[in-house]
């Protein structure tokens, strides 16, 4: 006897297929809708991203248009700054030079030449040292640094300067002994103290006078490197 197969709405496994959902209009009409919404917020999001460069970039210009003008500010202080000191600096040396040869004659130096600014260079026209005042006579020689306050390192920046005018000295047949000096409107007690112990003579204002101070314990003398001298 045969069994008739009756055919089933199930799946393989047993399982009730699930009818397919029909997409109406209004679906469709309601999916359209949201992808508008979305779109708007996103374009809403690009502009306020744009804003935020712009007002970024604003602030940047801003920002370096300050800078250039601290610059500028700077640059002009300083240039300021560096006048009132030469200013001061060419006061100082117009109150201290012009009667110091007499006064040095005190110490035993009896200099008959002031050469002022005095310019030492090189074969090649390159500036090794200038020298505010510089006092001569046949036998001696003195190197002035002239500042309106003298610091500490004043005095090291003398003394490597006296380094180079013994050279430059004994390159040209100078075979003059070489004194060092400074000075200065305002002198303080520690830089007075640091000049002398190193062998300057310290040359400051004593009222309507001037004053020259010998070093201490003795002065230094820069002596040629001849042969023969």
């Amino acid at each position: 006897m045969s069994t008739a197969r009756t055919l089933s709405s199930k799946s393989p496994r047993g399982y009730a297929r699930k009818p397919a959902k029909k997409v109406s209009l209004d679906d469709v009409w309601a999916g359209f809708i949201e992808l508008q919404k979305n779109n708007a917020e996103l374009q809403k999001n690009n502009a306020e991203i744009q804003a935020a460069i712009k007002e970024t970039q604003k602030v940047h210009a801003e920002t370096e248009k300050a800078i250039q003008d601290l610059k500028e500010t700077v640059k002009e202080t300083s240039r300021i700054v560096g006048d009132l000191g030469n200013k001061f600096g060419d006061e100082a040396e117009h109150t201290l030079i012009p009667g110091l040869p007499e006064k040095l004659k005190l110490f035993g130096f009896h200099f008959t030449v002031i050469n002022r600014n005095r310019k030492i260079k090189d074969p090649q026209d390159h500036l090794l040292a200038e020298v505010d005042a510089f006092l001569e006579n046949r036998t001696q020689t003195m190197a002035v640094e002239v500042k309106a306050r003298l610091h500490k390192a004043d005095v090291d920046g003398h003394l490597r300067r006296m380094e180079t005018l013994r050279r430059y000295a004994d390159q040209h047949g100078d075979g003059r002994d070489l004194f060092g000096a400074l000075a200065a409107t305002v002198v303080g007690p520690g830089e007075r103290k640091y000049a002398l112990e190193r062998g300057f003579y310290v040359v400051e204002p004593s009222g309507e006078d001037v004053r020259v101070s010998p070093p201490h314990p003795s002065p230094r003398i820069w002596p040629p490197a001849l042969e023969g001298v």
